[in-house]
């Protein structure tokens, strides 16, 4: 798999991942972080330092599967601007 594949395949997973936690505000951080970050990346060059970024994606993504699960088990309500859509 070559590297921009990869990379590709990471984000989409990534924002696919974050899009599962139930609380709006958690959500809408983790979508913004991970699209922010790959954009702040998108220019780099260094191969040691795209692998470095590369893994520092894959434990965030297990982070977040991590905090979805667990914001699954404890429900709230949910916000207005939840209910207006």
């Amino acid at each position: 798999m070559s590297s921009k594949t990869q990379i590709l395949s990471l984000y989409k997973s990534l924002m696919r991942e974050s899009q599962k936690f139930a609380n709006y505000n958690f959500r809408s951080y983790s979508l913004r972080r991970v699209r922010d970050a790959f954009k702040e990346n998108k220019g780099l060059t260094d191969q040691k330092h795209i692998k470095k970024e590369i893994e520092f994606a894959k434990q965030s993504f297990g982070v977040i599967q991590r905090q979805a699960a667990i914001g699954d088990m404890y429900k709230t309500e949910k916000l207005v601007i939840e209910n207006m859509r």
